[in-house]
């Protein structure tokens, strides 16, 4: 190596239950981690809050952690990165710094009322030309509009420019560079493509959508790319350039290297998150799917997404395990539905809260569908993978139908991707290979490849494709006939799960 002394990326990923700070090598590897979980805060049924402060705090400890982990100093570290949990919204006094309320957690559902209110009678596709989404409680737009709503004096207080709001990146980015005293003000167009209130053709904050959710631009923190430098950091990381922030789910694209058209990476959780590089297109969705930024690199053109999320996966192993008691353990799942050459006729369609994309059908239930004498536990937990697998598939299907871009590759991550027979299943039913990476932190390691290209530590992405190393990888060996006649029982099956709820309470 040509320079004198080594030199490190930390990432922050602020995510939904934990804080982490992993610190990153010129070869992508990791070199020490520190984490720390916050509180989860229930109010009433339905709402999901965080306390802000409280993260802020335990980031500026796993940062210490980190460093004094892989036993460097501030010095040792180039740029610093930050992911972050998606769409959880804040507002802060900009004087105090000071939240005044809980951060909202983007599973929280106390805008329901509100979204379908604003959807007026044009419903929930009020905003999806510009913004790529659809009005859901999900999203940070609405769950500003409630804060105003429902904080005394708060509205007269953000017209007037006293109050910021954020997602987590920019709470974070704010006070990393001075808080009160000169802390910048932005996000980043991952995270701006999430609030329901950013033009994805314009790649800037929509007036008109803001006037009609009723968030006043003041409020509003500047967008900028995904790797830049916004500020330098105070206190721990004193004189280190803030250099980069991208949501969780495209930091993991990011830390995948789907840099091409064509390349997609799918997250295996309890839920899927699965999105598609479509370049320089924004791609409208007609078969239920999201519109997102996927990343922007300094001032070259944006790079845009389709995104596809699927409920319940790793929460119908858990299912399997706690509540039907099939399986003592995660792992048994493999070796129980290896134990069979098939399902033996049985599907297994997980729409425990009805079906998610492309369907978004709240009427579905969970079914077990071609049930026989002959099929035995170990048919069941072979149908539970192979669930996975088909809701990957039909993802898939939407993203060609929509971008007209074929999938040449899935690149995974997440805990389920250690069952190498879902994973042998997924290329199967996909007619396409399945990669597994070497360092499965990819969503931190996305962050620190977009702040590293900041400061010019890797020279381009040619670079991080390089570093990118394969740990497993899975081809097709399923026949084309067996696919077939599968996909059309597994769709029978989806259909057996429609309308059984008569009516939405």
């Amino acid at each position: 190596m040509s320079d004198t002394r080594r030199e490190f990326i930390a990432a922050i990923d602020q995510g939904t239950t934990s804080s982490r700070c992993i610190v990153f090598d010129r070869d992508g590897r990791i070199v020490s981690v520190g984490q720390k979980e916050h509180e989860q805060i229930f109010p009433e049924p339905g709402w999901v809050e965080h306390d802000a402060a409280e993260i802020w705090t335990n980031v500026r400890e796993v940062v210490a952690e980190a460093l004094d982990r892989a036993g460097i100093t501030r010095e040792d570290v180039r740029a610093l990165g930050i992911t972050n949990q998606r769409e959880t919204t804040l507002l802060w006094d900009r004087t105090t710094g000071e939240p005044v309320h809980n951060a909202i957690v983007w599973q929280d559902t106390r805008t329901d009322a509100l979204c379908r209110e604003l959807g007026r009678n044009v419903g929930q596709d009020r905003f999806r030309r510009e913004t790529g989404l659809p009005l859901a409680s999900y999203f940070a737009g609405p769950k500003i509009r409630w804060l105003l709503d429902h904080v005394e004096g708060l509205r007269e207080r953000a017209e007037a420019g006293e109050i910021a709001f954020g997602t987590m990146d920019s709470w974070l980015i704010w006070n990393l560079t001075g808080g009160t005293d000169g802390g910048v003000h932005v996000t980043d167009v991952t995270n701006a493509s999430r609030t329901l209130l950013m033009n994805l053709r314009t790649m800037d904050w929509d007036p008109r959508i803001c006037d009609s959710i009723g968030v006043p631009m003041a409020m509003l923190p500047e967008i900028r790319s995904s790797s830049e430098v916004y500020g330098e950091a105070r206190g721990v990381l004193e004189g280190v350039p803030v250099a980069s922030a991208l949501g969780d789910q495209q930091a993991a694209l990011f830390g995948q290297t789907c840099f091409s058209p064509g390349e997609a990476k799918s997250t295996y959780g309890t839920g899927t998150f699965l999105l598609l590089n479509t370049g320089s297109q924004v791609v409208n969705s007609y078969n239920g799917l999201l519109t997102t930024v996927g990343y922007r690199i300094g001032d070259q053109d944006p790079v845009y997404a389709l995104e596809g999320s699927i409920a319940v996966t790793g929460s119908l192993v858990q299912w399997m395990r706690d509540q039907m008691g099939l399986i003592n353990s995660a792992a048994e799942i493999e070796t129980l539905a290896s134990s069979v050459e098939d399902n033996g006729g049985a599907y297994f369609v997980p729409a425990f809260s009805g079906l998610f994309a492309p369907y978004w059908r709240s009427d579905a239930r969970g079914v077990i569908a071609g049930l026989t004498r002959y099929v035995t536990k170990a048919h069941i937990a072979r149908a539970v993978l192979e669930a996975t697998a088909w809701q990957t598939r039909e993802i898939v299907d939407a993203m060609a139908k929509d971008s007209g871009v074929e999938l040449t590759a899935l690149k995974v991550d997440g805990g389920m991707t250690s069952n190498n027979l879902l994973m042998q299943c997924i290329s199967d039913v996909l007619d396409a290979p399945v990669v597994r990476p070497m360092v499965a932190e990819t969503t931190c390691l996305g962050a620190a490849y977009a702040a590293g290209l900041a400061v010019g530590f890797w020279p381009d992405t040619d670079a991080l494709r390089a570093n990118w190393r394969r740990a497993a990888e899975w081809t097709p060996r399923m026949a084309a006939d067996v696919r077939e006649r599968e996909y059309e029982n597994w769709l029978k099956a989806v259909e057996r799960t429609m309308g059984w709820i008569e009516e939405e309470k």
